[in-house]
């Protein structure tokens, strides 16, 4: 083999070498998928807000329902009447075991006769947290509602209502 002929083989092999695919690397890895099934929320009132039965006097106050289920307190000129005491607002909440849930309350702003009448809301609370967990043998949350309303001083006697909202929503 002269040297050209050396040099031609000597390209060919490097040209080979070059041509070849490197061989490829693989690998791979397990992953796992995940999907949590929640039962549907239950929200189920139990009982309505009650401020009781209460006469307004001539001087404005305030009547106080505890979301704790202690008892009725009023200011100024209201006075309770201890046949009517009224009391919390009650709700329970049917979820799945140990998940948590968040609560959303909406009061109103006002109670109304129906007769152009009405009573200012003050405030209205809950008897813990917005978070809560849902109990890890029956999945039950319960929730208190309060709430204090303003009596103006001569308060038209009659009915006052309104509508509240409370939202319930796994987190």
């Amino acid at each position: 083999m002269d040297r050209t002929d050396t040099c031609k083989a000597a390209l060919a092999a490097a040209a080979l070498f070059c041509a070849t695919p490197a061989a490829a690397q693989a690998t791979s890895a397990d992953g796992r998928g995940h999907a949590l099934i929640l039962v549907p929320l239950e929200l189920t009132k139990i009982d309505d807000l009650d401020f009781g039965t209460i006469v307004a006097g001539s001087t404005p106050g305030t009547v106080i329902i505890p979301a704790n289920g202690s008892a009725r307190s009023t200011t100024g000129g209201v006075t309770p009447l201890p046949s009517d005491v009224g009391f919390r607002a009650r709700f329970a909440t049917a979820a799945t075991r140990g998940q948590e849930v968040l609560f959303l309350l909406t009061p109103p702003a006002t109670l109304d006769d129906g007769n152009g009448n009405s009573i200012t809301v003050d405030a209205m609370t809950m008897d813990g947290p917005n978070l809560r967990y849902a109990d890890l043998t029956t999945g039950i949350i319960f929730v208190g509602v309060g709430g204090i309303i303003s009596v103006a001083a001569d308060q038209p006697d009659g009915v006052y209502e309104g509508t509240f909202n409370l939202y319930a929503e796994y987190r």
